[in-house]
């Protein structure tokens, strides 16, 4: 099991995942619009500030993960995606501690953030488990099909 960088081949990948409108939305909020595509991926992912991941498990892409760099010691982690064929195994939490490891001694980072709209509450505890704590809460930010979703943001001293 490892993470290792996303590229071009992988475009194909995450487009089959995000395959719903509502799950592009819960996966990238409003930087992505559904259907996502290459042109919206390749803006995204071309940006010096972000550093996309694919989690492999036993030779197969089992999710995918993106940090974004907030300053030289502030690292973000964004738009966690398990495959829906390693979900219910713990890799979210598995991949998640990967990827701060990586962080950690690659990146140097002293903060790692990340935000959880708080009706996913499998992921916050998961976040939670790993050490993070909630640090903030943001109210009415966030609407899907006339539900709002509080943000829930959260933060981990390296």
């Amino acid at each position: 099991m490892a993470l290792r960088a996303f590229n071009t081949q992988d475009y194909s990948l995450l487009i089959h995942w995000i395959d719903a409108e509502k799950l592009n939305y819960q996966w990238g909020g409003p930087s992505f619009n559904f259907p996502l595509d290459v042109t919206q991926i390749d803006e995204h992912y071309n940006q010096a500030n972000v550093f996309p991941f694919i989690y492999v498990v036993q030779g197969t892409e089992a999710g995918f993960v993106e940090l974004f760099k907030v300053s030289d010691t502030h690292f973000r982690i964004c738009r966690v995606f398990v495959s829906e064929h390693f979900r219910g195994q713990g890799i979210a939490k598995l991949m998640l501690a990967n990827l701060i490891t990586l962080t950690k001694q690659s990146y140097r980072a002293e903060l790692l953030s990340l935000a959880v709209f708080n009706t996913n509450t499998t992921a916050k505890r998961c976040y939670e488990s790993l050490g993070f704590v909630e640090t903030a809460l943001e109210k009415g930010e966030r609407s899907w099909d006339g539900q709002v979703w509080d943000l829930i943001t959260m933060e981990m001293r390296c």
